[in-house]
């Protein structure tokens, strides 16, 4: 599970650096284009620390706790936006949809993670 987290958290970074440098206009750049960047450090960390045995569960509960507020938080702001406003699909609200999937993904791996862990150690 480390090494599917240290995945995760660079695409999360890819896709914080693509929505700075990529989507956003030289002029018109905010560094909320970064917010998915921002979340993948941490969750590179975990990843980092939990490639040693003996601090694996507490890395990935932390990096899973980090999962879940990179699935929630984007639609915390693009739901609202999207009934004040109307939904328009644009590089913001595709950057804020794509950092959910990837996260709700990640959250969903690690679950079934700790599903098959606890089985294990219940059955060994």
């Amino acid at each position: 599970m480390p090494r599917i987290v240290i995945i995760f958290s660079f695409l999360l970074i890819g896709l914080g650096l693509i929505a700075y440098f990529v989507f956003a206009d030289a002029e018109n750049r905010s560094l909320t284009a970064l917010i998915p960047a921002a979340a993948g450090v941490p969750l590179l960390i975990c990843g980092l620390i939990g490639l040693r045995p003996g601090a694996r569960k507490i890395a990935m509960h932390v990096a899973m706790v980090f999962a879940l507020l990179g699935f929630v938080l984007p639609l915390g702001r693009l739901i609202p936006t999207s009934i004040k406003n109307g939904f328009e699909f644009d590089s913001k609200s595709g950057t804020m949809i794509a950092m959910s999937a990837l996260c709700l993904i990640l959250l969903v791996l690690g679950i079934r993670s700790f599903i098959s862990a606890r089985r294990g150690s219940a059955a060994g």
